[in-house]
């Protein structure tokens, strides 16, 4: 793919993570924890692919991709390659935290919205909000 192309992808991919820190924010005002956190690593997902596409780094059709930034740092400018252990973690965080937070822990039987307080909601949420700040503004500012 070309520079251009790539560029492309990236942007839909960031102005498809901002949609979803905007149904974040909906059901923040709703007390809809369990969404939150969803919602949340979705923003981080889209976020972080967006960053390695725009990168031209191929990544893995997995909600997780932390490896995959972790393993090419040294691709990107330096002063985002000094928050990438930040940004791998709270996409590991986040992760393990999407299939609770749509199915609850079903061994246990305790359903999503006992899973999830606004303590965890408001973390992912301000999580997701970081990620897509650094992501975007990698991709070009706040104008996509």
């Amino acid at each position: 793919m070309g520079s251009e192309v790539l560029r492309r992808f990236a942007i839909d991919y960031i102005r498809r993570a901002r949609a979803r820190l905007v149904s974040a924010e909906a059901a923040l005002a709703r007390g809809d924890y369990p969404e939150i956190v969803r919602y949340s690593q979705e923003c981080v997902e889209l976020s972080l692919k967006a960053a390695l596409r725009f990168t031209g780094i191929e990544y893995p059709r997995v909600h997780d991709v932390s490896d995959v930034l972790v393993e090419n740092a040294d691709r990107f400018p330096k002063w985002f390659r000094r928050i990438v252990g930040e940004l791998a973690l709270t996409s590991s965080k986040l992760a393990l935290a999407r299939g609770p937070s749509v199915y609850g822990d079903e061994e246990r039987g305790i359903p999503p919205g006992e899973l999830f307080d606004r303590q965890d909601a408001e973390r992912a949420l301000r999580d997701a909000r970081r990620v897509l700040d650094v992501c975007s503004r990698l991709i070009g500012g706040s104008g996509l």
